[in-house]
């Protein structure tokens, strides 16, 4: 019965992300102790409860439902019902209820940051919203993190499954305007990730590639983007230290139509390596064509390596052969690769994708949510108490394994996968990179 009821659940969630609209016949808005209703905002679809009775909070996730990120945050969203379903639907004597907001733009398929805000805002505005998984990129998490901070009645815990910018818990050379300490102005944190966050990728790329002879790299990042900057940053900081020379540092631009003239450019500089730092959706398909038909395939003389933001299908689809043999790292453990519990619940979710390959950000929006629900548990429906809770939380035999969260907000632990592109991206190490490296990557 229980799997008959986390089905319903699911498909009640994928009409509502399609839908993402709210009901227009409620007018509660704010919330209330009596009555969850859901978050009254265009950008959220309807409430779902699948427990008895009615909910007594509610639980939302932030992500981008359009464009290239659809299908993985779908994936997520079915994860995060995935395990309310499990749970009955509780955290302790505490009934939950969930609703899928969108950050993301039609026009462009991104992240938006005024719709970030928007959302924050109405989330905190909602005294039943009690906790928030997300975001899945971290300039939206930056714009949400200080409103949620401030929220009435106690902040707002969010838990991110895949946020990885250093600076939204730790301190390094890429950090601006105070951060990360200026993004919580009430002076308590209320935000943590599941993931190991940029430093701990640039320092097992680095790795992987000393390692593996990739010794000059040119490294590329996407213009007037801080997140890519930072990514890349990570890396060069890194380097020298790891055993890798830096040839060069050049942007690309996302609005670009072809990129045969920079990556001549780079061809100059002689490479056996290239890092691009950014997303897919920053153009990401034609930039590793014009790499491959200027520099060769990505497993000849000139490999091409990126971080997470370009692990995923789309970047498979949309640079079709050229991205044979290129590199991804991201962090944590791929889904074949995680421990019993965590395979447990991806044969779970497959079974409910279609066949489609499960990405690797939904076992760890199952396991955000989980966190979520057990620091529930523990506080209660204190907004401040259970944000509270995150700090010191020890996860044992976990979706996505053993890690305790930080005072930092961050898992004590960082294996990083580094994948190879096939018809989908393929692991083919664990690199767990050394504290010092690691260090060295926040330019500490």
């Amino acid at each position: 019965m229980k799997l008959l009821l986390g089905v319903g659940a699911l498909i009640v969630v994928a009409m509502v992300v399609v839908a993402c609209g709210s009901d227009d016949s409620d007018d509660s808005g704010s919330g209330s102790s009596n009555e969850v209703a859901g978050v009254n905002i265009d950008t959220c679809g309807e409430m779902t409860y699948v427990g008895d009775g009615s909910p007594d909070a509610l639980i939302v996730s932030d992500l981008p439902l359009q464009g290239d990120s659809e299908d993985r945050s779908k994936q997520m969203n079915d994860a995060i019902t995935q395990v309310l379903d499990d749970s009955g639907w509780k955290a302790g004597d505490t009934t939950i209820g969930f609703q899928a907001c969108d950050d993301s733009l039609a026009d462009t398929g991104l992240w938006d940051e005024q719709t970030c805000k928007d959302n924050a805002k109405a989330y905190s505005e909602d005294s039943s919203v009690i906790g928030v998984v997300g975001t899945y990129n971290s300039g939206c998490a930056q714009a949400m993190i200080p409103i949620l901070n401030e929220a009435d009645g106690g902040a707002v815990a969010m838990v991110s499954p895949g946020n990885t910018a250093i600076c939204l818990t730790e301190s390094a050379d890429t950090c601006t305007d105070g951060a990360p300490d200026s993004l919580y102005p009430s002076g308590d944190r209320n935000y943590a990730r599941v993931v190991p966050n940029d430093a701990a990728q640039g320092a097992a790329l680095v790795t992987y590639a000393a390692a593996n002879g990739i010794k000059r790299v040119s490294v590329l990042f996407a213009a007037d983007d801080d997140t890519s900057y930072g990514q890349a940053q990570t890396f060069i900081n890194a380097s020298t230290p790891g055993g890798v020379k830096v040839t060069e540092q050049l942007e690309w631009d996302p609005e670009a139509k072809d990129y045969t003239a920079l990556m001549n450019k780079v061809k100059k500089s002689n490479p056996d390596g290239i890092l691009l730092a950014g997303l897919t959706e920053q153009n990401g398909g034609q930039l590793i064509k014009d790499k491959v038909t200027v520099l060769g395939p990505n497993d000849g003389a000139v490999a091409l390596m990126a971080p997470d933001g370009f692990a995923q299908q789309s970047t498979i689809d949309e640079a079709g052969a050229a991205s044979a043999g290129m590199l991804a790292s991201v962090p944590g453990r791929v889904p074949d690769l995680l421990p019993g519990p965590g395979k447990e619940f991806v044969d779970q979710l497959e079974s409910k994708t279609d066949g489609q390959p499960i990405e690797l950000y939904a076992p760890y929006a199952g396991q955000a949510a989980q966190v979520l629900l057990d620091a529930i548990e523990s506080a209660g429906t204190d907004r401040a108490a259970v944000a509270a809770a995150l700090y010191g939380f020890k996860v044992t035999d976990g979706i996505t394994g053993d890690f305790t969260i930080t005072d930092t907000g961050d898992p004590d632990v960082s294996p990083i996968t580094i994948n190879k592109a096939a018809a989908e991206f393929e692991p083919v190490e664990v690199v767990e990179p050394k504290p010092n490296l690691v260090t060295a990557a926040r330019g500490n």
